[in-house]
């Protein structure tokens, strides 16, 4: 059976696309980072919550911020990207539900009034959302250097407030030299999908 995705598109999403270690100098704009959200924004998500949040580390000095927080395999690339993106949840994202939500405006008080349910919606909905990110990342025609490397407590402190998780680090840009590694095996069909 055929997909409906052109080839050339499932190729630049999925099967040409690898995690960058290294990026050009060219740098990330603006506008692609618009671009990229505009696109993304369409995730699934229950209730439509969309708490994923971002911040772009663009400045020299955030970048001194955030480097030292990251594991040491990940320091040198996060300090060389281009463009660095932290993907947090915001365990406040009821607050927008009303809106976000406007057939059943009380869910956001009848299923989200409890902090740990907030924050277990959160980080489940916010890490769906991350992986269509850098499915809109690469969609632009740059590559993702995604890391789960790095000190939680120290990036949340230095540049979120209580009511955001930070869940994953995207460093995004231009692939470099040797950018990434030789493609690691995949787990063949059957081994993944069960019939019942």
């Amino acid at each position: 059976m055929s997909l409906t995705l052109d080839p050339a598109a499932q190729d630049l999403l999925f099967r040409e696309a690898h995690t960058a270690n290294t990026f050009t100098d060219e740098p990330v704009t603006e506008g692609q980072v618009q671009a990229i959200y505009d696109l993304i924004k369409y995730a699934p998500t229950a209730f439509n919550q969309s708490p994923l949040r971002v911040v772009l580390v663009r400045s020299a000095e955030a970048r001194e911020r955030l480097v030292p927080h990251m594991s040491e395999g990940n320091q040198a690339k996060t300090a060389t990207a281009p463009l660095v993106a932290i993907l947090a949840a915001d365990n406040e994202f009821h607050e927008e539900l009303p809106a976000l939500f406007p057939h059943f405006p009380q869910a956001k008080d009848v299923f989200f009034s409890e902090r740990a349910a907030r924050e277990q919606a959160a980080a489940l909905n916010a890490s769906l959302q991350a992986g269509y990110f850098i499915l809109g990342i690469r969609a632009a025609g740059l590559a993702a250097g995604p890391m789960t490397g790095f000190d939680p407590a120290g990036v949340q402190k230095e540049f979120l407030d209580d009511d955001h998780t930070p869940l994953i680090i995207v460093n995004i840009g231009k692939p470099g030299e040797d950018a990434s590694f030789p493609r690691s095996p995949r787990l063949a069909y059957d081994q993944v999908v069960t019939t019942v």
